[in-house]
């Protein structure tokens, strides 16, 4: 709420006075926003952003958010169907993040050293037992580039395997999300996919602009 508030003060401060505008709160933090005009699903913000962002109105988003993956099916520029992963990090950015620390490097490092790898399999389905089995590859002297190769291929497959549940062969894909700079990402998820996966540097933002678009119509 204390983020929310501060948000409010810089927006008043930058632009229109905040009784001119109309806000759309979204995302797991919307519901600390008591001065919203209206909240609104992360699904609905991010499918609608992609949509503007990307100049499609039928694909599929993928989103590796923090606390969850979103796999969002669009027609006509509208959500038409969603799915998520399992209510663990295993399948998430915050997984990344964590297996990073583990191998004491940045995210972009990580996805460098996993672009020379090969050959380790991330088995667990928990965070914490894969972070386990990380250190005890680390310890067995596994290389560096294996290892994050194991750690991205996890995440690249879960991915794959959701979308498969709605994707058809003809299904544009488009990457949002804090990972939507990541070379590597786009083209292991491309590759494993079997269709090319689009992306753009704003796409990060897809869900703020959706809630955006939003808050203009209300």
């Amino acid at each position: 709420m204390d983020t929310a508030n501060s948000i409010k003060e810089k927006l008043t401060q930058a632009g229109p006075g905040y009784t001119d505008s109309k806000y759309v709160a979204t995302g797991y933090g919307r519901v600390s926003v008591p001065y919203a005009d209206k909240m609104i699903s992360e699904i609905t913000c991010h499918g609608k952003g992609a949509a503007y962002l990307f100049e499609a109105k039928d694909c599929t988003v993928i989103d590796i958010g923090g606390q969850d993956t979103k796999i969002i099916t669009m027609a006509n520029g509208q959500v038409v169907d969603f799915i998520m992963n399992d209510k663990c990090s295993a399948g998430t950015g915050r997984f990344l993040e964590i297996m990073a620390n583990t191998l004491g490097v940045s995210l972009p490092e990580m996805f460098d050293l996993a672009s020379t790898g090969s050959g380790i399999s991330i088995s667990s389905m928990c965070t914490v037992f894969a972070e386990s089995e990380v250190i005890s590859l680390i310890g067995s002297g596994q290389p560096k580039q294996n290892i994050a190769y194991g750690v991205v291929e996890s995440i690249i497959n879960k991915v794959v395997s959701l979308c498969g549940r709605h994707a058809t062969s003809d299904t544009n894909f488009y990457l949002t999300g804090g990972l939507c700079e990541s070379d590597y990402i786009i083209e292991s998820l491309s590759k494993k996919l079997g269709s090319t996966v689009f992306s753009s540097p704003l796409g990060r933002y897809a869900g703020a602009v959706g809630a955006a678009l939003l808050a203009k119509s209300l």
